[in-house]
């Protein structure tokens, strides 16, 4: 299970420092993917496969289906821990999630998710100043 927020910088070469804790969970590999709100997925293999396989049984006669299986599957990304703990980012997958050099990895229990430092404190903020009106919306799904 992924938890908590951490902060850390992206190298050069596009090396993002994992957290420890979560460091274990990778060693198998990863994949990388283009996320929601300008961010970017990470997921253990087992549960990107999970993912991939209800993705692959979306309707592709419907265009939404077929857009999000695009947006999941053509932007991941298989990559690996390397002796110092780092996964590298693809170029791509950075301009993607406008990733310069300050991020922010979030776990989200099933996954890690990547941000831009200044992504991440502008989607805090509005989450933060709406939490009323989504706690209530949330209510409706029995959370």
């Amino acid at each position: 299970m992924f938890i908590g927020e951490f902060k850390h910088s992206i190298d050069e070469k596009g090396r993002l420092a994992v957290p420890v804790k979560f460091r274990v969970d990778f060693k198998q590999g990863v994949v990388v993917t283009k996320g929601l709100d300008k961010s970017l997925f990470v997921y253990t293999k087992p549960e990107w496969k999970k993912l991939a396989e209800k993705l692959a049984a979306l309707p592709i006669s419907q265009s939404k289906s077929r857009a999000f299986a695009r947006l999941m599957l053509a932007g991941a990304m298989d990559v690996s821990l390397d002796k110092q703990g780092r996964i590298i980012l693809p170029d791509y997958l950075r301009k993607y999630a406008d990733i310069r050099k300050k991020t922010v990895l979030t776990g989200l229990y099933n996954r890690v998710e990547v941000w831009s430092e200044e992504e991440w404190e502008k989607y805090k903020q509005n989450a933060e100043a709406n939490s009323s009106d989504i706690a209530e919306a949330l209510g409706d799904l029995g959370v």
